[in-house]
C-alpha cells in the first residue's frame, strides 16, 4: 500500500452531497486517521451527508474554513468541486502540506483494471451502460466515481480480476494529471463548452478532459466519438490503441450503426450484433452513447450475448430523459440531468411530437445561441426559470423571428413553470424539463429538481 494513514491527521476540504467526500472521509476514519471536516456550508445544508458518518471519530469545521487546519495537518485531502484558487490551498502548500483527492487516492490502491468515461454530456448513461453490459459476463463488476459512490469503501473486496467502471468529472481528471495516471480503458463521449464558470476558457477546460489519455500506456484504449470535432483532433495525443465511434459514418476500427445492427470491429474481429430497433433509450445522442459502452465493454470480454440483452434491456437512468408518466395523451419527460446546452438539444431533438420545454437556471458561463435555434426550429412553448431566463428569452425571440411558435414564458417560480407548461399541453404533446442549466439556483442539485418535477407530475 501506498499510502499510510493510521495516526495520520488528514483535512478532508469540502463534504459536499454527492458522495465523494462521505466516501472518503469514512475510508480514512476507518484506516485510523484522525480526521478533520471542514466545508464553506453549515450542518443543516450538509446534513443528508453529516448522518452518514454519523458514530465516526471525525471532528466537523463547517461554515467556513480555518488556516490551522490546513496548516497542523499530514495532508489535505480536495472535494473536486473545490475551486483550485482557494486560499486555504495555498496556504497548505506554503506549508508543505500534501495535497491529494479521493479519485488519486482510489487509483493508486485500486487492484483491479478501470475503464473510465467522461464527456460533457452522456457521461452517466455510458458509464451505467458499461457496468449492466459486464453485469450479463462472469466477470465481477464495481461502478462509482462521479455517478454518486466513491469505492474507497469497496476497496478490501476488489479483486485484480474485477473490473471497475469510473465516471469521472473534468474536476476529478484534474486530479489524475498530478499523480500521471489515466485508465486502461478511457472512453470520451463529446466535448461543448461546459463549467465555463470554473475555467479560464474553453482550453482550460479540455485540458482537464484529457488527463483521461494522457497518461496511457502503448497496450492502452481510447475510445473516442468520431462525431464529435473535437475529439477528432485528439488522436495524436493517445499514446495507446484509439477506437471511434459514430452513428454518421463507417470506421473501420471502433463501433458504428448498420442498418438494425450495432457493427463492432476490434482487434481484428467483426460482431454484428441485430438490436438497434430494440432498444429503448431515444435519440441520436444514446445511440453514441451505446456504441460507446459497447465498445468499452467487448474489450473487457463481453460478447454478442451480453451486449444484446444489456442494451435492449435498459430503460435509462433517473433524470435523464427519463419517462414519467402519460396523462390525457401528454408524455412528460424528466431530463433534469441536462445540465448543458447541448444536452438539451439532444433531448428536444430526440421526440418527433410537438415539446413543451421547461429550460433555465444556474448561469454556467454557457453560450445558449444555438440551443436557442433548436428552441425556435423545435419546441411549441417554451417555459423559462431561474437566472438564465431573461438571456435565453432574448435569444429565442431573435430566433424565431417572425414565426408564431414557440410561445415563451418566464414565471417566478418552478411549481408556476410546471403549471404554465401542463396547462399548454394538448394530447400528444410532450412535457419536457431539460433545463440546459446548473440548478444550485433554485434547487439543492439537479436530483431535487427532477424530483420536484415528478412529484408535480404524479399530483395531477
Amino acid at each position: 500500500m501506498k499510502y499510510s494513514f493510521k495516526d495520520k491527521k488528514i483535512t478532508v476540504m469540502g463534504l459536499g452531497l454527492f458522495g465523494g467526500g462521505v466516501g472518503v472521509a469514512l475510508f480514512l476514519a476507518k484506516q485510523g486517521a484522525h480526521v478533520t471536516v471542514t466545508d464553506l456550508r453549515n450542518s443543516t445544508e450538509l446534513a443528508p451527508s453529516i448522518k452518514q458518518l454519523e458514530g465516526q471519530p471525525i471532528s466537523y469545521k463547517l461554515g467556513g474554513h480555518y488556516e490551522e487546519d490546513f496548516i497542523n495537518t499530514d495532508m489535505v485531502v480536495i472535494n473536486p468541486a473545490v475551486p483550485k484558487d482557494s486560499r486555504f490551498i495555498q496556504v497548505a502548500r506554503n506549508n508543505h502540506v500534501p495535497l491529494d483527492s479521493e479519485i488519486n487516492i482510489f487509483f493508486q490502491l485500486c487492484p483491479a483494471p478501470i475503464i473510465g468515461i467522461t464527456g460533457s454530456n452522456g457521461k452517466s448513461t455510458t458509464t451505467t451502460l458499461i457496468s449492466k453490459i459486464l453485469q450479463e459476463t462472469p466477470r465481477i463488476t464495481w461502478i462509482g466515481g462521479n455517478i454518486g459512490k466513491s469505492l474507497l469503501l469497496e476497496l478490501e473486496e476488489i479483486k485484480p480480476s474485477d473490473i471497475v467502471v469510473l465516471e469521472l468529472s473534468s474536476f476529478q481528471l484534474e486530479e489524475l494529471h498530478t499523480t500521471k495516471k489515466s485508465p486502461g480503458i478511457s472512453v470520451l463521449t463529446n466535448i461543448s463548452p461546459n463549467h465555463l464558470d470554473r475555467y479560464s476558457d474553453m482550453d482550460d477546460y479540455i485540458r482537464s478532459k484529457k488527463g483521461i489519455i494522457l497518461h496511457q500506456k502503448p497496450e492502452d484504449y481510447a475510445i473516442l466519438n468520431y462525431d464529435d470535432p473535437e475529439l477528432r483532433r485528439w488522436e495524436m495525443e493517445c499514446k495507446g490503441n484509439v477506437l471511434w465511434y459514430s452513428t454518421e459514418e463507417t470506421v473501420t476500427s471502433g463501433a458504428f450503426i448498420k442498418g438494425n445492427d450495432i457493427v463492432l470491429s476490434v482487434d481484428g474481429q467483426r460482431v454484428a450484433i441485430p438490436c438497434v430497433s430494440g432498444i429503448k433509450i431515444p435519440g441520436n445522442h444514446n445511440l453514441q452513447n451505446i456504441l460507446a459502452a459497447s465498445c468499452a465493454a467487448y474489450l473487457s470480454g463481453a460478447r454478442r450475448p451480453h451486449i444484446e440483452k444489456a442494451v435492449t434491456a435498459f430503460a435509462g437512468l433517473e433524470h435523464r430523459l427519463e419517462f414519467v408518466r402519460e396523462i390525457n395523451g401528454v408524455r412528460y419527460y424528466n431530463d433534469s440531468k441536462s445540465t448543458t446546452p447541448e444536452s438539451a438539444m439532444a433531448a428536444v431533438s430526440s421526440f418527433r411530437t410537438p415539446v413543451i420545454l421547461i429550460a433555465g437556471g444556474y448561469d454556467k458561463g454557457s453560450n445558449f445561441e444555438k440551443f436557442a435555434e433548436v428552441c425556435a426550429r423545435g419546441t411549441k412553448t417554451v417555459v423559462l426559470i431561474g437566472k438564465t431566463a431573461g438571456k435565453m428569452k432574448e435569444l429565442i425571440i431573435q430566433k424565431k423571428a417572425q414565426k408564431g411558435t414557440p410561445s415563451i414564458c418566464a414565471p417566478n417560480t418552478f411549481k408556476e413553470a410546471f403549471r404554465q407548461a401542463s396547462a399548454t399541453a394538448k394530447s400528444g404533446d410532450i412535457v419536457l424539463l431539460s433545463p440546459a442549466c446548473a440548478s444550485y439556483d433554485m434547487f439543492l442539485n439537479y436530483e431535487d429538481r427532477g424530483r420536484q418535477f415528478k412529484d408535480m407530475v404524479c399530483a395531477l
